[in-house]
């Protein structure tokens, strides 16, 4: 009797440990290949194109995912005999994680096939306008990507349960998106209008990633535009989040729609009495030197008179606004050092001149004091010092 209890117990620690080192092995194997395998596709892709596509960045994690879970499948099997509930939950467990697994993947994919797509359009380049275009409509496209993925995710998460109930549900989520599409639009107008608005803006292109834009008086950069806001890079580095229809229901400004070339000016206010055209060649002699100028652009003309200046409009354009504010400023401080070097006197003055009505009579004593000298036909007196 006891010696057959020991061999059942044998028996069973046996059958344990073999599916503890067959996970074991599993899970080694599954690693070691996971491991090679995306060593191998990151060499590959450094060598074709300079730098990763992001494979080993955005496919890793899911990819380990399903070779663990993989393991675990092979293993179920050869585990002892289990209550039959258990193993069900188990088997519903392993399934449902693999089918998340596969819509992390093919998230995963998603932004490895946009990585490949946007390696061809560079933001930093000189002309970019393709380049902000594309990676504009590629962000909008991706949101909605991914969202139909995970729509596909939980109703392929309701498919793996046997109970053909919550089979139609997972069939009902799938075949209502449409309907249920408009049930959210109408009860979230906003949010609906955002996603609208995103589709506007990815086909007609009033704004774009890079692109830089004026609102409510606020300079700034496209950062980001999601599915419900866009984020605008201020200069001094806040960032103004505005609503997407924004973009769509009011005026704003676009200083790169067509071009990112610009225009810029600075104005000196001077005397009258300063040469406007030495100071127009000084202005042609300074932007000639810049890296700002990009040679297109550059005047000076007098612009407005008044009682006490003219006003000069210094006039140079740049590749971009960035380069175009860095010199305007290099241009007003050079055009006043100049002005302060050559024409002293150019600065603006308040002139003052004042008539005496009245003849006066000085006589300097031997003590040096000025004294007193009564004005001829006047009986009157005026002192000085």
């Amino acid at each position: 009797m006891f010696s057959s209890m020991l061999a059942i117990a044998l028996q069973f620690r046996h059958t344990w440990f073999t599916a503890i080192f067959a996970f074991c092995a599993f899970v080694v194997l599954a690693n070691l290949f996971h491991y090679v395998l995306f060593r191998i596709l990151k060499k590959k892709e450094e060598e074709k194109t300079g730098s990763g596509w992001g494979i080993q960045r955005y496919l890793s994690k899911p990819a380990r995912a399903i070779f663990f879970l993989t393991c675990a499948g092979f293993v179920l099997p050869l585990l002892p005999v289990i209550p039959p509930s258990m193993s069900d939950n188990i088997r519903q467990a392993l399934l449902m994680a693999m089918v998340v697994s596969l819509g992390w993947l093919a998230t995963g994919c998603v932004y490895v096939f946009q990585e490949f797509m946007l390696r061809r359009y560079d933001l930093k380049a000189a002309n970019n306008i393709r380049a902000r275009r594309i990676h504009t409509q590629f962000q909008l496209f991706r949101r909605i990507l991914i969202t139909f993925i995970v729509i596909i995710t939980i109703g392929g998460v309701l498919w793996t349960f046997n109970d053909p109930r919550i089979w139609h549900y997972g069939s009902g989520l799938l075949a209502s998106a449409g309907i249920a599409s408009l049930i959210l639009a109408t009860a979230a107008k906003s949010t609906a209008s955002n996603f609208l608005a995103g589709l506007q803006i990815a086909f007609t292109e009033p704004i774009r990633i890079d692109d830089v834009v004026v609102i409510e008086g606020e300079w700034g950069r496209i950062e980001e535009i999601t599915s419900a806001y866009v984020v605008v890079r201020i200069w001094d580095l806040r960032r103004l989040i505005v609503p997407l229809s924004y973009f769509i229901e009011n005026s704003f400004q676009n200083w790169t729609r067509q071009s990112s070339d610009i225009l810029g000016t600075a104005f000196l206010y001077v005397d009258y009495t300063v040469p406007v055209e030495e100071l127009r060649a000084e202005l042609q002699r300074i932007t000639s030197s810049a890296p700002q100028w990009d040679g297109k652009v550059c005047g000076l003309q007098v612009t407005n008179l008044s009682e006490r200046t003219m006003e000069l409009r210094c006039l140079v354009s740049s590749p971009d606004s960035g380069k175009n504010f860095d010199l305007r400023c290099m241009v007003r401080e050079q055009m006043i050092a100049y002005i302060r070097e050559n024409y002293p006197d150019a600065f603006p003055t308040t002139r003052f001149a004042a008539v005496s009505e009245i003849p006066v009579g000085l006589q300097q004593p031997a003590n040096g004091d000025m004294q007193p000298v009564p004005i001829a036909g006047t009986g009157r007196q005026d002192s000085h010092r």
